[in-house]
């Protein structure tokens, strides 16, 4: 297998000049106007696939994100990374070990990677008040969202979140699931919307200001190495039952042009971000399924619309009560049907290896499946080296 090193090596200089490789080629963007796709022009392909060297069982691998207990390494998380060589692992639960202790953890997860493999991604949730995974020794105390931007200006929190995410570099994060984008509608519905509000995850109740404040906390965590994630697309502001916990979760407000969508554009045209779908179902774009299943809102708004071509990853799959009707085998291949790139199994590892071996065997038997599995696995593998190569 070609090594991680000449891979990075060859996917940088092509970026350098302008024509790095690229999962898909879209349509060419029309003249930029108001309300326009931020897409932008597609370099001139070459010859050069980063994934060329990778077999089907390690294509579909990369797809997966698999959780494990901040304070020990579950024995199916470590064998989905030695044995399938997994894409990325996420660390869940609570820690206040520190950054010292967080980092070893984290070398005995990145050591189960052979040398001159495709690395690990290792995410975590860090966006602040009850949403802190990493603290301790090394680590701040992180304020919520909302008051982050009662508190500082844009700018100001730029430079924060560049702090923030330089401690978890410290502690081997590469993967930050945050900023939330998700616009609460007013501060009166707040407490009513139970996964963001509630909480005072939501930076405030406009597009400008959630623009702004997600904006400048993704740009500080791209500045200190970490790649940032936004969620959760379509939006969680406007719904009152909380998918980890609700079955049947229905938002029945948000449109194509609703600035729970239109916040995006800004967003994605700052800087490499990951999307993360939301597993609510949205009556206006797609009243059958949840977002992460549906090729409405991930393919035809998320990636047509809105022009994104960067990696789109799930929320948890693996327990939530929204998804409790699908069986995981069907939860895997329905988002990799839709265009979604990594399937993000958090709080039960155990479902992993149906999950895995559903996706395979569909790869093995469906041509058009297996070049979604390549289009997503080359995503993934290019995300991972434009962030070696900027850190």
């Amino acid at each position: 297998m070609r090594r991680w090193g000449t891979v990075l090596g060859v996917i940088t200089a092509l970026t350098l000049v302008g024509c790095a490789p690229s999962a898909e080629r879209p349509a060419e963007p029309s003249p930029s106007t108001p309300g326009t796709s931020t897409t932008t022009a597609t370099p001139t392909p070459t010859a050069v696939d980063p994934i060329a060297d990778l077999s089907l069982e390690q294509r579909v691998a990369q797809l997966f994100m698999v959780g494990t207990a901040v304070g020990s390494i579950d024995a199916i998380t470590a064998s989905a990374v030695s044995e399938q060589q997994v894409g990325g692992v996420f660390l869940h639960g609570r820690s206040d070990a520190g950054v010292d202790a967080t980092a070893a953890l984290v070398s005995q997860l990145t050591s189960l990677v052979a040398d001159g493999d495709t690395p690990l991604w290792v995410a975590t949730d860090q966006e602040g008040g009850d949403v802190q995974v990493l603290s301790g020794p090394g680590f701040d105390k992180m304020p919520t969202a909302l008051t982050q931007a009662r508190t500082f200006d844009a700018a100001s929190l730029g430079r924060e979140a560049e702090r923030w995410g330089s401690q978890l570099a410290a502690a081997g994060i590469t993967m930050n699931l945050a900023p939330v984008a998700d616009i609460v509608t007013s501060a009166e519905a707040g407490p009513l919307n139970r996964p963001i509000g509630a909480l005072n995850r939501e930076y405030g109740f406009d597009e400008q200001t959630v623009g702004a404040y997600a904006g400048a906390f993704a740009e500080g965590m791209r500045q200190s190495g970490v790649m940032p994630t936004f969620k959760h697309f379509p939006g969680l502001g406007r719904t009152t039952a909380n998918t980890d916990y609700d079955a049947d979760v229905l938002d029945t407000e948000v449109t194509a042009t609703s600035p729970d969508v239109e916040v995006y554009r800004a967003l994605l045209a700052e800087g490499p971000a990951v999307v993360m779908m939301s597993t609510a179902v949205y009556q206006n774009l797609d009243p059958t399924s949840p977002a992460a299943f549906s090729p409405a809102v991930v393919t035809d708004l998320l990636r047509d619309e809105l022009g994104f071509n960067g990696v789109i990853m799930t929320d948890d799959l693996s327990a939530t009560a929204q998804v409790k009707r699908w069986t995981p085998a069907e939860r895997a291949t329905l988002t990799i049907d839709a265009g979604v790139d990594v399937i993000l199994i958090s709080a039960d590892p155990t479902v992993f290896p149906e999950m895995y071996s559903a996706v395979l065997a569909k790869a093995q038997a469906d041509s058009a499946f297996a070049e979604k599995v390549d289009a997503a696995a080359r995503r993934i593998v290019l995300s991972k080296a434009s962030l070696s190569a900027s850190s």
